[in-house]
């Protein structure tokens, strides 16, 4: 058996998240489904660096799967490609070690969420950037705001109130702010992120942004570890994974 690492990309808009749900269109189940009948109907399982939820994009998400197949990786990238739906695509295919684990061997990512400030919001935009109805923050203080987020901390406030992670300690390796034309992009690296995490970060930016809280209000959130004392969970399709890092 040879064991190959995939850097995937899909449009979350109509997937029901990336991991299999019964009943549901999951990116996990398409990919899964082409390799089964690449493998003459043997049930091929894939793992990933993390799930996605629903409406979530990926621009750089990461897979592993054993095969026993001997074509080349290029070739193996070229077959999927023409099975998988458009808006899934195989941007790299490589063969790895046995002891690769697509999950277990990271060591960071990077995600990248999108707000659309523009006051009349492209219709080509509307699935891939959250509308602000025009509104701009003031990025100053989000960046100020951004600096308590940044280091080793209890990211307990940052994390849905229903997961079972019970060692919430992660450190943030940079949170920055970009305009990007009409767009405000945070782009943020860790070495892991807890469930939501990124998009409840993103939400709470966005109130000290808009004046709803003090960009030095975020040291007493972090300290509280206190789901309820940070901001709403920001729309989940202005979130990208853009890259894991082993």
């Amino acid at each position: 058996m040879r064991r190959l690492k995939a850097t995937i990309s899909y449009d979350g808009t109509h997937f029901s998240g990336y991991q299999v749900q019964p009943g549901e269109r999951t990116v996990q189940l398409e990919i899964e489904n082409v390799l089964t009948k690449m493998h003459k109907g043997e049930m091929v399982r894939i793992t990933a660096s993390g799930r996605t939820d629903s409406k979530v994009h990926a621009t750089g998400q990461v897979i592993h799967f054993d095969t026993n197949l001997t074509i080349p990786p290029d070739r193996y990238q070229k077959a999927l490609n023409v099975q998988l739906p458009k808006d899934i695509r195989v941007l790299q295919i490589e063969e790895v070690p046995s002891d690769f684990h697509a999950r277990f061997s990271v060591i960071g990512k990077r995600y990248r969420y999108i707000w659309n400030c523009d006051s009349v919001q492209s219709p080509f935009r509307r699935h891939y950037s959250v509308d602000t109805n025009g509104v701009k923050p003031d990025v100053a203080k989000m960046i100020e705001a951004a600096q308590y987020i940044i280091g080793t901390h209890d990211f307990s406030c940052f994390c849905a109130a229903n997961t079972c992670v019970v060692d919430k300690v992660r450190t943030v390796h940079s949170l920055k702010l970009e305009w990007h034309g009409q767009e405000l992009h945070m782009v943020i690296e860790g070495n892991g992120f807890l469930y939501n995490m990124v998009r409840i970060i993103a939400g709470t930016l966005w109130e000290v942004g808009i004046g709803k809280r003090e960009a030095s209000n975020l040291k007493a959130v972090i300290d509280s570890m206190d789901r309820g004392n940070a901001g709403k969970t920001a729309a989940a399709h202005g979130l990208y994974l853009e890259q894991v890092f082993y």
